[in-house]
């Protein structure tokens, strides 16, 4: 399978999963947007489902797809998130926000019951760190915070080049909720736990892309199938 018949078929087996009258949290990013996309075709189909979208991209998607959507003022208990990850390592540790979702993308998975990542093989890593941390920081003090977060990173013994994400166009890409991030290039995050302490703990950082504890489940689709990953099995 090729990677987007991979992201399709981790979301077609996490669609499974749905069931009439969940409340549930639709992710960001392109594997995330198979569900949204699959669960339109059920919703269509008369499904009764209502979502709480982690983006405005995903709200938009959502929409154009039919299915009813609310927000975490009006509902604040979910039954189920399904999201995608950058990475994700045996003990079902992610690394999340290469949409620059993170802050809602947590949100939505901490006000659900469950969360259920969904990626193709690639996404799949013996330990975290090769692909960039996303760092969400507010707009204000950026030379400060910046400061703090290289600090908080070399305590926790990592090391690694720290870069303001831009747009195409070379302005400084704004989040859905006006912040900045922060791209941590640290290649190996020996102690995930340690580094989430430490930047939690930045007056500056509105969130960190660290996602601990929170996914139950991982389908991880292929060449040869979709892989169950359990947090309870590792």
């Amino acid at each position: 399978m090729s990677s987007s018949e991979q992201k399709r078929a981790a979301a077609a087996v996490a669609l499974e999963l749905v069931r009439p009258g969940m409340r549930l949290g639709l992710g960001t990013g392109s594997t995330a947007a198979y569900f949204v996309e699959l669960l339109g075709e059920k919703v269509r189909a008369g499904l009764d489902v209502i979502g709480v979208p982690t983006s405005e991209a995903t709200r938009g998607l959502a929409k154009h797809a039919g299915i009813p959507l609310t927000t975490l003022d009006e509902t604040p208990e979910l039954d189920l998130t399904v999201d995608g990850a950058d990475e994700l390592d045996p003990q079902l540790r992610l690394i999340k926000g290469g949409g620059a979702a993170l802050l809602r993308e947590k949100i939505v998975a901490y006000a659900s019951r469950r969360m259920v990542v969904i990626a193709d093989a690639s996404k799949k890593v013996d330990v975290l760190g090769a692909f960039p941390l996303p760092i969400e920081v507010i707009q204000f003090g950026l030379g400060a915070t910046r400061r703090a977060v290289e600090r908080a990173i070399s305590q926790a013994g990592c090391t690694g080049e720290i870069k303001l994400r831009v747009r195409p166009d070379g302005h400084a890409l704004v989040t859905d909720s006006g912040h900045f991030i922060l791209d941590a290039a640290l290649g190996r995050i020996a102690e995930p736990e340690v580094l989430a302490n430490g930047l939690a703990a930045v007056p500056g950082v509105v969130e960190h892309g660290l996602f601990i504890g929170l996914a139950s489940d991982a389908f991880v689709a292929g060449p040869s199938g979709v892989e169950h990953i359990t947090r309870s099995s590792t």
